[in-house]
């Protein structure tokens, strides 16, 4: 794979920067677009000029263009190059998309909760931990659980995505993330979050708890016990020489548990 994807020289972006410079430094909201022009959406200049965000979105990002390929490497690309152009604060560094472009910004706030401390997800979202939306490496999934506050945003009336987000929180609950905010537009279809909703969204991720910590060991631990468990009944059909169940049970635990189980994975897939 090629080291960068896009020639940025060629990119467009548009910019928006509050009237008014926080002392604390700008906060920064990198947003992921279901269409292919860079625009603002209606009203949101007054709410990012009250919180102090940055607002940043790429041109021919769209739907139709690859995730990995262009969307992905563009927004962040985007936030590497805003946080050296202005002061921003590292802690209000968020992510943000609507529809197929939420569904991008889930996958960036799980790939990279090092860079992005939380998210908006306006009407579009995933299950986590899976073939489509593999969990990162151990460390990544670690600063995620603890670190990363997700906002999801849907119209009241937009009943697929309604149930998209429910899907969605559960699997985070299941994954031990449980710094999660949830609310629905009254009377709104599938339309890009207000005003009032984006303020509103902001307002959960300035205002970031972290998560109660026994909880949180408790929930960790389960899910280490269950995968050790997996991963020694792998080693156990290597020894007796089944290799082609032991093949199979592999891929489950690949696909459940992605780059958490990365190392042992890699070592078993050798042996066989």
């Amino acid at each position: 794979m090629a080291g960068q994807p896009v020639n940025l020289a060629e990119e467009r972006f548009l910019v928006y920067v509050p009237s008014q410079h926080p002392a604390q430094g700008y906060g920064l909201l990198v947003f992921v677009p279901p269409w292919q022009d860079a625009r603002l959406p209606q009203g949101w200049a007054r709410v990012l000029d009250r919180f102090g965000v940055i607002f940043v979105s790429a041109a021919r990002s769209g739907n139709d263009e690859n995730a990995l390929g262009r969307r992905e490497p563009l927004a962040l690309l985007a936030a590497e190059n805003i946080i050296r152009q202005y002061p921003v604060d590292p802690e209000r560094l968020y992510i943000a998309g609507f529809s197929g472009g939420s569904r991008v910004a889930l996958r960036l706030v799980l790939g990279y909760p090092d860079l992005f401390r939380g998210a908006i997800l306006n009407a579009g979202s995933d299950p986590i931990g899976n073939s489509e939306i593999p969990l990162p490496p151990r460390d990544l999934l670690v600063k995620f659980q603890s670190s990363a506050h997700l906002v999801y945003v849907t119209g009241e009336l937009d009943t697929s995505h309604v149930s998209d987000d429910l899907a969605s929180m559960r699997s985070m609950r299941q994954w031990c993330v449980f710094n999660v905010d949830n609310f629905l537009q009254p009377r709104v279809g599938h339309e890009v979050a207000a005003a009032a909703a984006l303020a509103r969204s902001l307002g959960y991720l300035v205002d970031n708890t972290q998560p109660d910590p026994a909880k949180l060991a408790a929930c960790r631990s389960a899910i280490e016990a269950e995968l050790e468990t997996k991963l020694q009944s792998v080693e156990s059909l290597i020894a007796d020489g089944q290799k082609a169940q032991a093949h199979k049970r592999l891929n489950k635990v690949d696909e459940r548990f992605g780059g958490m189980a990365a190392s042992r994975s890699l070592d078993l897939a050798s042996k066989l």
